[in-house]
C-alpha cells in the first residue's frame, strides 16, 4: 500500500490531527516521521530550525535523505562560536543542503537594546528574546509546521516531549524525541558525519559563546548551558504565554 494512502487526508483541527499523528507515528522511525511530515502532512509548508550545534548533523542528514532542498533556518545571533559558523558551512557542503537561509536580529533593535553586546551579562532572557526568539517569528511566517532536533534525554521540559506538538499556531515535529545519546553517537559513526569541533573540548550542547561552557555533569548534556542560572531554554520552545516578560 502506498505510504501516502495509509491514512485519511489531514484534518484542520489541531487536537484531532495531533491524536492521529502521535497515534500513528509515536513508535515510528525518525525516517518515517520525517517522510510523513515532509511529503504527506505539510508539503511546501515545513521548515527545520537548526542551531548547527553538537547534534545537528543527525537531523540534517536525515532531512537530506528525504529532501535536501527543504527550507532550513539558521539564526545567526551574532554570538555564535566561530567554530559553529564553520561547521554550518561544512555540513551544508557535505550533505548537499540547498535550502539553508540565515536570519539575524533586527539591527535597529540590537543597537537600541544591546549596543555593546553585553545584555547577556544582565538579562539572559532579554538577550535570547532579542537575538533568537523575535528574529524567528517572522522567519516562520508562511510555514504551518517546523521540525526541531529536541530529545527527551536532554531532560528538563523535554523529558515528556511528544513526537508532534501544536504551539503558537504551528505544529512542531520532533523526529528524534525518543533518541538516546548512544543513538546519536551510533548514527554519527555509521554515517561518518563530522562532529562539531567543540564537542571534543567537552561541549555536549552548544549555543552562544557567552552562555555556553563545558558540561560538568555527564548525565546532563545541557549542564553547560546558562550554568548557574535557573534557565534551561532560550525561549524558542516556550509558548508565548509562558515566556518571561521582558521590559
Amino acid at each position: 500500500m502506498p505510504f501516502e494512502s495509509l491514512i485519511e487526508a489531514p484534518t484542520t483541527d489541531p487536537s484531532v490531527r495531533l491524536r492521529r499523528l502521535n497515534g500513528e507515528l509515536r513508535q515510528a522511525s525518525s525516517q518515517t516521521i520525517l517522510r510523513a511530515a515532509i511529503v504527506r502532512e505539510w508539503p511546501g509548508e515545513l521548515t527545520y530550525v537548526s542551531s548547527f550545534g553538537a547534534e545537528s548533523a543527525v537531523m540534517l542528514a536525515l532531512i537530506a535523505d528525504v529532501d535536501p532542498s527543504l527550507d532550513v533556518v539558521f539564526i545567526d545571533t551574532g554570538m555564535h562560536f566561530p567554530q559553529t559558523l564553520d561547521y554550518r558551512d561544512e555540513l551544508i557542503d557535505r550533505l548537499g543542503l540547498t535550502g539553508v537561509r540565515t536570519i539575524r536580529p533586527d539591527e535597529t533593535e540590537r543597537r537600541a537594546e544591546d549596543p555593546k553586546s553585553m545584555l547577556w551579562k544582565t538579562d539572559t532572557d532579554a538577550c535570547c528574546a532579542l537575538r533568537k526568539v523575535r528574529p524567528l517569528e517572522p522567519a516562520l511566517k508562511g510555514y504551518s509546521a517546523w521540525i526541531t532536533g529536541r530529545k527527551r534525554f536532554h531532560g528538563g521540559a523535554r523529558m515528556n516531549l511528544p513526537v508532534f506538538e501544536f504551539a503558537d499556531g504551528r505544529y512542531k515535529v520532533n523526529p528524534l524525541a525518543g533518541w538516546t545519546q548512544d543513538d546519536v553517537d551510533l548514527f554519527m559513526a555509521q554515517r561518518n558525519l563530522p562532529r562539531h569541533p567543540l564537542v571534543a573540548q567537552g561541549y555536549p550542547s552548544i549555543g552562544c559563546w557567552p552562555c555556553t561552557q563545558p558540561a560538568d555533569d555527564p548525565d546532563n548534556p545541557r549542564a553547560g548551558r546558562w550554568a548557574g542560572l535557573d534557565k534551561t531554554e532560550c525561549g524558542l520552545h516556550i509558548e508565548r504565554n509562558d515566556r518571561p516578560r521582558v521590559f
